[in-house]
């Protein structure tokens, strides 16, 4: 029996890789949290927990060597921070400690980065992004899961997988679920011209990619994108959930310039009062820039990967469990 710890267990990603390792049975399944983090979705029969000292690195190799894990799929990370300093103490800094704490472990790191790492993909023409392509982060986050990736890439001496997901959705996450939400109540607000190139995994799938990343033992040191290996605009995927929720709405496209007005504003507001707002200068980014397509040809090659579900699939499956929950009506 393999064992593996999960780091970042709690969240939304790190629960459901959770729920799939403890499905599969041949996993002793480690979940890293927080004592005081909450343990709802972490209800399965044989999970065990451990308190990670992330900012200490002695201690750290010190709990990690006590367990000698197979591998370690490192999820714990900040998607929203009110400053690059405290981005990068969580998501660099943590990060750069599992790195040294391993040398001399026969343990393989699954590293959980982000498209934001590379920043949008090309769009004069629009094409997708490739891991062979300049990184050109436009946010606070991708500065800090860069900086990660580049520290794992010339310190790391054991085997390692860096995955770069895109837009991850499904059960369990939040802020997708605002969209979800917003076209529950019959508005339909997209944002700027041209329409927006997007992609999507959804989050079992964007698992099983993790779980080959850590199964193929021989390959190591490589980057992946992580989608469904399709390309949609934004008005497909407001489409897609209008038919799944069976609705109707009103559709607004707001200019950019308004939005970044606003955005600036909650950044502005939200740094008085220590709260970070869900619309902020990192969200305006992401929200300006027209293409998030990606090039995934070879993960599928290298890996094996296939995905499982598309867009409207991964849709319906999510809109069923914010109901069954009691999120949406």
């Amino acid at each position: 029996m393999k064992k593996v710890l999960v780091t970042g267990a709690s969240g939304f990603i790190g629960s459901t890789l959770v729920d799939i390792l403890s499905e599969k049975g041949d996993y002793e399944v480690w979940a890293g949290i927080r004592k005081t983090s909450s343990k709802k979705y972490l209800q399965q029969n044989g999970i065990h927990f451990i308190d990670l000292n992330y900012s200490d690195v002695k201690l750290l190799e010190s709990q990690l060597s006590q367990e000698n894990f197979d591998t370690i799929f490192h999820l714990a990370g900040l998607t929203k921070a009110k400053s690059q300093e405290e981005f990068d103490r969580v998501n660099f800094l943590y990060t750069a400690n599992i790195v040294q704490a391993l040398k001399g472990k026969d343990t393989k790191l699954v590293y959980m980065s982000s498209f934001a790492a590379h920043g949008p993909a090309k769009d004069n023409p629009f094409t997708p992004a490739r891991v062979t392509d300049n990184d050109t982060p436009n946010t606070m986050y991708g500065i800090s899961k860069l900086k990660s990736e580049k520290y794992i890439k010339e310190n790391c001496t054991n085997k390692y997988i860096i995955l770069r997901p895109t837009g991850v959705y499904g059960p369990r996450e939040t802020d997708y679920f605002v969209f979800f939400k917003t076209i529950a109540n019959h508005i339909d607000a997209s944002l700027g011209w041209p329409k927006q190139r997007l992609s999507f995994i959804y989050s079992k799938d964007l698992c099983q990619a993790a779980i080959l990343a850590s199964e193929n033992r021989e390959l190591t040191n490589k980057t992946y994108f992580v989608s469904d290996g399709n390309l949609y605009l934004d008005s497909e995927f407001s489409d897609i959930t209008k038919k799944v929720l069976n609705t109707w709405t009103i559709s607004i496209r707001f200019p950019l310039f308004i939005v970044k007005a606003i955005s600036y504003c909650l950044d502005f507001f939200g740094k008085i009062i220590g709260k970070q707002f869900t619309l902020n200068k990192d969200k305006y980014n992401i929200l300006a820039a027209r293409n998030w397509d990606c090039d995934i040809e070879n993960l599928k090659t290298e890996l094996g990967f296939k995905p499982q579900y598309d867009l409207k699939r991964g849709v319906e499956e999510t809109i069923s469990w914010y109901k069954n929950e009691k999120w949406l009506k």
